[in-house]
């Protein structure tokens, strides 16, 4: 029993050091925040590996859920004979909830396993060590421009989602199944609004785009200097990645979505 408390009290003490260390780095990035401003060449090139080499992933990914739910959602709309917010269903889900969680995770798996991989190997090979002995901060020039080129994508990567999800649901509800068109889109904006569903749905892809981007950066960053290191440091990014996402979408929708 006593054995069993100190395993509890070492893992627990592991994790709050962890965060903790995940923290400051946060805070180191932060404060070198001017130098990529100045700099945005860096960040943009970094958007464009990740971010618009997940549009594509991130688009059909959205058309099949939003099909799925226009699907799922006329099925059982149609027992009440209610199908008629089917367009408003298909859009709550998407904008409150799984857009942003699902691009989030697709985005860690892809973009955030990626940007661990490649600063691990850029450790590995000892280019952050000649970084550090000609007087340049790798923190600056490697890890910064990525973790900001992930936060600014991540919202725009989820509002592509949302974007072909609603057009999926819009083709299994309307061209498939014979919803009128009108019915489906006026149901939708009646029922939306911007600053809570369009809105909230934005801040909660902000903060899931800077908690994947620190993982990803913080895990190739720490991790050792070898393949099996890049290997098992890129795998904690995804499955890290993935439970934060989990966790943080439960708490902001308490806060955001619950009166």
């Amino acid at each position: 029993m006593i054995k069993f408390i100190q395993n509890i009290g070492k893992k627990t003490l592991a994790f709050i050091r962890i965060l903790g260390a995940n923290v400051l780095f946060l805070l180191k990035i932060f404060a070198l925040l001017p130098q990529v401003v100045l700099r945005p060449r860096l960040m943009v090139r970094q958007m464009y590996f990740s971010g618009v080499l997940s549009v594509l992933i991130i688009a059909v990914s959205g058309l099949f859920v939003g099909m799925v739910l226009g699907l799922q959602g006329y099925t059982q709309l149609a027992k009440f004979k209610s199908a008629d917010v089917l367009g408003f269903m298909v859009a709550a889900a998407l904008l409150r909830e799984l857009g942003p969680v699902l691009a989030a995770i697709l985005f860690a798996s892809s973009a955030g396993g990626a940007m661990t991989s490649e600063i691990g190997l850029m450790k590995t090979t000892e280019q952050l060590e000649a970084m550090n002995v000609m007087a340049i901060n790798p923190v600056a020039r490697v890890v910064a421009p990525r973790f900001w080129a992930g936060v600014l994508s991540m919202p725009l990567l989820a509002s592509i989602f949302n974007v072909s999800g609603i057009w999926g649901g819009y083709l299994v509800g309307v061209e498939w199944l014979g919803l009128d068109a009108g019915v489906f889109w006026s149901h939708m904006q009646k029922s939306m609004t911007f600053q809570y569903d369009v809105l909230n749905g934005l801040i909660k892809s902000f903060i899931f785009g800077m908690a994947v981007s620190l993982i990803a950066v913080y895990q190739g960053f720490h991790c050792r200097p070898t393949a099996e290191g890049i290997l098992r440091a890129s795998t904690r990014t995804v499955v890290s990645s993935a439970l934060t996402v989990l966790a943080l979408d439960f708490i902001l929708t308490a806060f955001m979505f619950t009166e």
